[in-house]
């Protein structure tokens, strides 16, 4: 504050006019979230190294965990930030995998560029098909994915050159020597999870993402608001889809061969549900959380059979009944933990001192100016 009573732009009085008031600034990031910064390059840094030392096991395995850290964001970005339930994601997984067979094998294009350009084919198609499926509202929006999933997967079934229904193997992928096929698929995999959380992150921190919560509050008032409800749900859908097809080529690398009813089953949305739901709807550390969790229990009890999906039905019905908001949830009501710089925050201050009094006389042509 000046002497002249004046407030400067970045510190201003919490309340009131008076000297001697608390001052406030507007922030987003504290030390925490910068020692979070520290701490996620380092690992990322980390899991970057993984495939100079550990077996191809281990890097197969965390390829996996990779898929679903991306699926799960994207799935919450449709529904825990826009408000589109959607049970049809597995469709843009599917062209993701069979896009890297059209760029890779047809066209014959390297591999990894191939499956970049896979991703950015399910975003076309997700921005053909949005304005369609946006004329429906709630049940009907997520039975209308669905349905569109389907119609993918019976097209792509019935194209012999894709081996049909028993699928293909993806000749431009084995075609590559062993420690490229796999050390770039690994990075491939690991840039796919980290950029979806880094694209949430940025997304949530910009016009449209206050766009998004408004919308997923009530559409009528952020439309009355100025919000481009049809935009922002479009661009929004587009990248879940780019998101989700990038992971499917990366699965495809992975695995060297494609077949419609692995890479369109609707058992890829059932995962996103149930880690988002178990982790936190709404939340960019809930999935990261579910992830690790969901990755955990299939890796300890897949081999089970029938009982481990019966378990993860258990586990999902009790997460979804008793703890609505999911275990990141319960972080958040019980420490005001926020893991990710989001929300803007109010900053206390010191006291703004007051100008010292003087009991000396005012010369007359100060008074007077």
């Amino acid at each position: 504050m000046t002497a002249g009573g004046t407030v400067s732009a970045g510190e201003r009085p919490a309340a009131g006019t008076g000297a001697g008031l608390p001052t406030f600034r507007v922030s987003r990031s504290t030390r925490l979230h910068l020692f979070v910064l520290v701490v996620s390059v380092l690992i990322v840094v980390g899991l970057a190294s993984v495939p100079m030392w550990a077996q191809v096991s281990v890097t197969r395995t965390l390829i996996t965990l990779f898929g679903l850290v991306a699926l799960a964001q994207m799935w919450n970005l449709l529904a825990g930030f826009a408000g589109l339930i959607s049970v049809g994601q597995q469709a843009y997984i599917g062209v993701g995998a069979y896009g890297l067979w059209l760029f890779g094998d047809e066209l014959h294009m390297q591999s990894f560029v191939a499956a970049v350009l896979a991703a950015a084919l399910a975003a076309l198609i997700a921005l053909c098909i949005g304005p369609l499926l946006f004329r429906l509202r709630g049940g009907y929006f997520a039975i209308g994915t669905w349905v569109f999933a389907v119609i993918i997967m019976i097209i792509v079934s019935n194209i012999q050159a894709t081996g049909g229904g028993s699928g293909t193997t993806l000749n431009s992928v084995a075609s590559m020597s062993r420690d490229t096929r796999i050390f770039g698929t690994y990075w491939m995999g690991l840039a796919v999870a980290a950029g979806s959380i880094l694209a949430v992150y940025l997304l949530l921190r910009s016009k449209l993402g206050l766009a998004l919560t408004a919308i997923r509050d009530n559409t009528l008032a952020a439309q009355s608001s100025g919000v481009n409800v049809f935009r922002s749900k479009l661009i929004v859908y587009a990248i879940a889809a780019f998101g989700c097809g990038a992971m499917g080529a990366v699965v495809a690398l992975n695995l060297l061969f494609i077949q419609p009813a692995s890479s369109f089953s609707i058992n890829w949305t059932a995962y996103a549900i149930f880690i988002v739901v178990i982790g936190g709807l709404g939340s960019i550390e809930g999935p990261i959380l579910g992830a690790v969790i969901y990755f955990a229990l299939q890796q300890t009890l897949s081999q089970y059979g029938s009982t481990y999906f019966l378990l993860l039905g258990v586990i999902a019905v009790v997460m979804a009944t008793k703890v609505p908001r999911g275990l990141w949830g319960l972080v958040t009501a019980r420490w005001d933990l926020h893991l990710f710089p989001v929300r803007r925050g109010l900053v206390l201050g010191s006291a703004a001192k007051a100008p010292p009094k003087t009991d000396a006389p005012v010369p007359a042509e100060q008074a007077t100016s």
